[in-house]
């Protein structure tokens, strides 16, 4: 046979492999139809560990109108977005409408975070709070059981030796005094973890720190919440999903911010800060060693007269790319750029205040949710 009749089948399998998970991810989507040895192939748990290792950073925005037009809430869409590409909006394998999904209908959905191409969805509605785990590449979904209404903070992630996926959350058990003293709400705040793959809740104890926030930013297997507590040696509260454990994280010097975030600047930690018109970003050069923080970033109010004021706006890092540009985004509708060369915001989008938006990090992946047993699976 030459080399003209041959054609990829007729490669061996595991150059098939190679080969396919070197793809763009829109095309692997659509290489699943043409035969069913391709279909085997990305199907396979090992084929989506090697794509997931070749996967590059991209974003997943959640969006949605708050409310339709009979007043009911809208769950909103989920767009995965190709940052070395052009998104195609009139790709549906692009973008999954949580508005026609049936468990979804009159709820608010709350992105709470993407770990390894899966995302933690966080629902909330008069009748039920339920947490979803879904995988927009295979369309595939489970439900995490509620067990607490009150909750104030939670966090997705998976540890680093163990590689058990978890979502941990903390609840409310009475309220709180009106105090940022840590010492006066001893036992009004518990955790519990829930390793996927085990159908259960487990209790972590009490928690004794008020944590800002919704859910926790993840890195190096830990999630980080700023605190509250002015009484605290350090302002940055940690999670381990290996050890199960909290603990106080090194934090930049202390400063006069309103406003504070956590983000994720090319694998390092970051820390943004608004005060006075000005947005300054903490970098960690070093994760967990206190003097590596580095004063990377400081944005004046002055250099773009028409970005939100920082002295009574949140602002949070999405991404920081290798050439030192920074997207960032505002909790009111604002999506930005930053130029540390020019020292400039190149470019910035402002929406509708009516239209409600959220940017994870997002790295792609074809594992599939049916790995994880004792769980039900769906499908969108």
């Amino acid at each position: 046979m030459s080399l003209q009749d041959q054609s990829m089948g007729d490669l061996p399998v595991e150059v098939m492999v190679d080969i396919l998970s070197r793809l763009p991810e829109k095309t692997i989507i659509h290489s699943k139809c043409v035969c069913k040895k391709w279909l085997d192939i990305i199907s396979d748990s090992y084929f989506a560990n090697l794509h997931l290792s070749r996967s590059p950073t991209n974003l997943v925005i959640h969006h949605n109108l708050g409310i339709d037009m009979t007043g009911y809430k809208k769950p909103g869409t989920l767009t995965w977005v190709d940052l070395e590409d052009e998104l195609d909006h009139h790709d549906p394998r692009m973008t999954l409408d949580l508005n026609l999904t049936p468990i979804f209908q009159n709820s608010k959905i709350l992105p709470a975070g993407s770990v390894n191409g899966l995302i933690c969805l966080w629902q909330v509605c008069p009748k039920r709070h339920n947490i979803y785990i879904c995988n927009p590449i295979t369309r595939e979904y489970m439900i995490i059981p509620r067990q607490r209404n009150c909750i104030i903070v939670y966090c997705f992630g998976v540890g680093l030796l163990t590689r058990e996926y978890k979502v941990m959350w903390v609840f409310q058990r009475a309220m709180p005094p009106y105090s940022t003293s840590s010492s006066s709400r001893l036992g009004l705040f518990e955790a519990e973890v829930y390793t996927l793959g085990t159908g259960q809740w487990r209790s972590l104890g009490c928690v004794p720190y008020w944590l800002s926030g919704s859910y926790g930013l993840f890195l190096n297997g830990h999630a980080h919440w700023i605190l509250v507590d002015r009484d605290s040696p350090e302002k940055i509260y940690a999670f381990d999903f290996d050890k199960e454990t909290f603990d106080l994280f090194p934090s930049p010097p202390p400063s006069e911010a309103i406003h504070g975030s956590l983000g994720v600047i090319n694998g390092c930690l970051c820390q943004c800060e608004s005060y006075n018109s000005k947005l300054t970003i903490w970098v960690m050069k070093e994760y967990g060693v206190k003097k590596s923080w580095n004063k990377e970033v400081v944005i004046e109010k002055s250099i773009s007269p028409g970005l939100p004021l920082w002295c009574v706006e949140p602002v949070y890092v999405i991404e920081g790319f290798k050439d030192g540009v920074i997207l960032m985004g505002s909790y009111r509708g604002v999506l930005f750029v930053y130029c540390p060369q020019r020292k400039t915001i190149v470019d910035f989008v402002k929406f509708d205040r009516s239209f409600k938006f959220n940017a994870l990090v997002y790295r792609p992946s074809f594992h599939r949710l049916h790995n994880f047993e004792n769980e039900r699976v769906d499908v969108f």
